[in-house]
């Protein structure tokens, strides 16, 4: 959808462009070269109102003019600056929240072609432990955030028990640790694992789970049924580079192992090859990430998720009921 609406803008910028052009620099002027003639020819003794006739564009000329500079405006900013993004399913929380729209820097990751997404100008490369978002590998029209994991060359083991990831970073030549072609693994910092103030609740003939917070989860009086199943979940921190983060688990849900396997490499274990990345929701057991779906190409990258510009209180395909004034600011 995203691809579809940048086609239709910048067509739209492109057509109300030469309308623009001709208007500014061909019609007008000849129009106002007929105003003079006119005007000579009768020694100035014209009615004004005639004049005022003679050099007035034709209307759906005018319209197709005036809309070219705010539609130019809105183009370079989203194409080269920013885009809004909406946060449409769970698998960012607690970062990132159903209904929380957000500003992602197009530019961080290099200026791009805003039709094919290729890189014009570099301007850095994914960072470990940023969030961004991309295009997922398999169906370039879905747009994904999730937070970047693993860098070209890192070797990735995912210990489906502990629900942690060990990292083993591509080996430098400098690194006189390295052992065959990955060096020691990374200290990642992780805390003891503590309930956290969400709740994961399962309804029969739902696609995706909805999460309560424990005041929305008591607000609403819901309790386990036949049909609906609630889930503790625990919060604990994770490092990945120089970023913190929290990251939620649901130990008690059944977890999807159907991950994606690389050749040579046991399951759960994954070795990122050059120009790609591994990426992953902190959201850790609802989210469709590179477990599943595999590497990511540098080249699907969109941008770095860096604000949140609004925030409505809502649930997967239902209306807002409400506004999160206090998650307005930026993104950790």
């Amino acid at each position: 959808m995203a691809g579809i609406f940048a086609i239709i803008l910048a067509t739209a910028t492109f057509i109300t462009g030469i309308f623009w052009f001709l208007e500014k620099f061909k019609w007008k002027p000849a129009r106002q070269r007929k105003v003079e003639e006119i005007r000579t020819q009768s020694n100035g003794e014209i009615d004004g109102k005639i004049l005022a006739e003679v050099g007035k564009p034709k209307g759906w000329v005018e319209n197709f003019a005036s809309f070219f500079p705010v539609l130019f405006v809105v183009f370079f900013i989203r194409s080269f600056l920013y885009e809004p993004f909406q946060i449409p399913s769970g698998s960012m929380i607690q970062t990132l929240l159903i209904g929380d729209f957000i500003a992602v820097e197009k530019y961080a990751y290099g200026l791009r072609d805003p039709i094919t997404n290729t890189v014009i100008i570099p301007t850095g490369h994914p960072k470990r432990g940023d969030v961004a978002v991309f295009k997922h590998p398999d169906i370039p029209q879905m747009d994904l955030i999730k937070r970047v994991v693993g860098l070209p060359g890192d070797k990735i083991v995912y210990l489906v028990k502990e629900k942690k990831i060990v990292i083993y970073p591509a080996c430098q030549t400098a690194d006189t640790n390295c052992k065959g072609q990955q060096s020691q693994p990374l200290d990642l910092h992780y805390s003891e694992p503590k309930e956290s103030n969400w709740k994961q609740v399962n309804e029969q003939f739902k696609n995706f789970p909805s999460f309560y917070t424990l005041q929305e989860y008591a607000d609403k009086g819901i309790t386990d049924s036949a049909r609906v199943i609630t889930f503790n979940m625990y919060v604990q921190q994770e490092t990945l580079g120089d970023k913190t983060h929290d990251i939620l688990t649901t130990p008690d849900a059944l977890e999807n192992t159907n991950y994606y396997r690389q050749n040579g490499q046991p399951i759960a274990t994954w070795v990122v090859p050059q120009g790609h990345y591994f990426m992953m929701g902190d959201n850790r057991d609802n989210s469709g990430d590179s477990r599943y779906f595999g590497f990511v190409p540098e080249g699907n990258f969109v941008g770095k998720a860096t604000a949140i510009w609004m925030s409505f209180e809502k649930q997967p395909d239902q209306w807002p009921t409400g506004i999160r004034f206090s998650r307005i600011g930026g993104i950790h």
